[in-house]
């Protein structure tokens, strides 16, 4: 019996530390954490600055977040405040964006390695989805009006659409880290500096040589600013 209880609670323990493991963001042991942008130490995140030298503007920032962007060639602009824009994020495991979507214009599809994203649309209406991962590659979509949510798990590829032809969307979004990172699908793959191989790239999607290199030859414009 005692050794059954050994192994539960070795079980346990260990369950506990895995979970510790894959968090996004590792927890708080203080109060706040805020940035100490002199420090040259390299560290998980980033180091502290004094407590005593903290101040209310370590965790302000004017944005302007009620004003609206610009958006790119595909339609679209993050405006991403994160622990880069705001010192005090350090170690909250939290970020908000702004997005913004020109008539049918998208946030393509891309991936956040370091966060679940919840979304809720402001104005407009936005068709959005992501896929599961391999092997079932399921694919889930769902039509969003002013006021709606919808929650995109972390590292799962999704995109944000406006099928509207006529009026811009706008939407807000939380992500559960303080750096949760973005890779834009086709950016990564047919923008990288230095480019794949077009024999790698043709051989994986299965299609000649020449399409990969007007793929590659194409400007992969970043919507995150």
């Amino acid at each position: 019996m005692a050794s059954s209880s050994s192994l539960l609670v070795l079980a346990i323990f260990i369950a506990f530390v895995s979970w510790q493991a894959i968090a996004s963001d590792p927890s708080p042991l203080q109060d706040f954490c805020v940035v100490d942008k002199k420090s040259p130490v390299l560290v998980n995140g980033f180091v502290c600055k004094n407590p005593m030298d903290v101040n209310a503007d370590d965790f302000f920032k004017a944005a302007n977040l009620d004003k609206p962007r610009m958006t790119n060639k595909v339609g679209s602009n993050v405006t991403l405040i994160n622990v880069m824009q705001i010192a005090g994020l350090n170690t909250l495991g939290i970020s908000l964006a702004r997005i913004d979507y020109a008539p049918l214009g998208q946030n393509p599809p891309h991936t956040h390695p370091r966060a679940t994203e919840i979304l809720t649309v402001l104005e407009g209406t936005l068709y959005v989805g992501f896929v599961t991962s391999n092997p079932e590659n399921k694919f889930l979509s769902k039509m969003l009006n002013k006021g709606d949510v919808f929650v995109f798990p972390v590292g799962l590829i999704h995109f944000q659409f406006n099928p509207n032809p006529h009026k811009p969307a706008v939407a807000i979004a939380a992500l559960s880290s303080q750096n949760p990172g973005a890779i834009t699908i086709a950016n990564a793959v047919f923008g990288s500096k230095p480019p794949i191989s077009d024999d790698v790239l043709a051989k994986a999607f299965q299609v000649e040589k020449n399409t990969i290199d007007w793929l590659q030859a194409q400007f992969w414009e970043n919507n995150h600013y």
